[in-house]
């Protein structure tokens, strides 16, 4: 059980969820708003991906990601800025008779220092570092790519960048890309890993496989741990139960009860409300950043 924890948000996703709800955030206004929302609701750190605010689709351009951050660090509220760099890895197969050509509206495959234009541009204190690659149940056949040779390049320049990388885990199999980074020296300590749980076709969400998770982490190393769906706010629970922080936002659930949309400043206060239930303190900004040493920037 952990008695004190930092909640994560995260606001927007790059799914297709704009067709399903209407309060996912799709411009930059709209995208810093949902973060500013969520600090103010108690949020410490805000998770970013932004979107093409004609199609509504997840987008990786920097100038997009730059207009929402210069918005939340010209705002006076504080937050700890977290930043995707899951974007420029996802190929969709042509078939299943035949997989090449690529679909290439599905396709964007992306190198290590294009993926990671935008987070040396605007040097967020954290930004996220998928760990593995794995089929997703996201229609069609599509692949979420990223080959041990790209994750090992792109720790390395998050590192010289001096951001902490929130590793991205989704499966037993990418907590051995974790030890093998930490193992040669690619990560600095503390090591930060975000258990991505219940992803079809990744690791389920129940307790046993979480707990099996948790028992497979490097020493030391700090976590959170979701869910998606109607398991998101149970999650809160577990994940604190289990030792780690919580991530709450509309990236991987759109409602706060059954047939009720609900906003990411609604979520993360009914995390607030869970955790302050259960006699766990919330942690502050400030707290998050001297426990993962990150550096302020903005």
């Amino acid at each position: 059980m952990k008695w004190e924890a930092f909640i994560t948000c995260a606001v927007t996703g790059a799914g297709d969820t704009v067709g399903r709800s209407d309060k996912v955030p799709i411009t930059p206004k709209q995208i810093a708003g949902a973060a500013i929302e969520a600090a103010e609701a108690g949020a410490a750190t805000i998770h970013i991906h932004v979107r093409d605010p004609d199609t509504g689709k997840g987008a990786r351009d920097p100038r997009l990601f730059r207009a929402v951050v210069e918005e939340i660090r010209s705002s006076d509220v504080d937050v700890v800025i977290n930043l995707t760099a899951g974007m420029g890895g996802d190929l969709m197969l042509g078939s299943d008779e035949a997989p090449l050509p690529l679909d290439e509206a599905g396709t964007d495959m992306a190198g290590a220092s294009e993926r990671l234009a935008h987070v040396e541009e605007l040097l967020p204190e954290i930004c996220t570092l998928d760990c593995g690659t794995m089929n997703f149940a996201a229609g069609g056949d599509y692949v979420m790519v990223n080959g041990a040779g790209i994750v090992r390049a792109m720790a390395r320049k998050v590192q010289a960048l001096g951001v902490r990388p929130e590793l991205e885990v989704f499966d037993t199999g990418h907590l051995v890309m974790v030890k093998d980074l930490v193992r040669e020296g690619l990560l600095d300590d503390p090591v930060l890993i975000q258990l991505c749980m219940g992803i079809p076709y990744g690791a389920p969400d129940d307790p046993g496989t979480l707990m099996t998770m948790v028992d497979h982490l490097p020493e030391g190393a700090i976590f959170s741990a979701f869910s998606i769906g109607r398991m998101q706010l149970p999650y809160v629970a577990m994940a604190v139960m289990a030792g780690g922080n919580v991530r709450v936002g509309l990236e991987d659930n759109l409602y706060l009860s059954r047939g009720v949309p609900a906003t990411n400043g609604q979520l993360v206060e009914r995390a607030v409300a869970i955790l302050e239930g259960m006699n766990v303190r919330i942690m502050t900004p400030d707290e998050v950043r001297a426990k993962l040493k990150l550096t302020r920037r903005g």
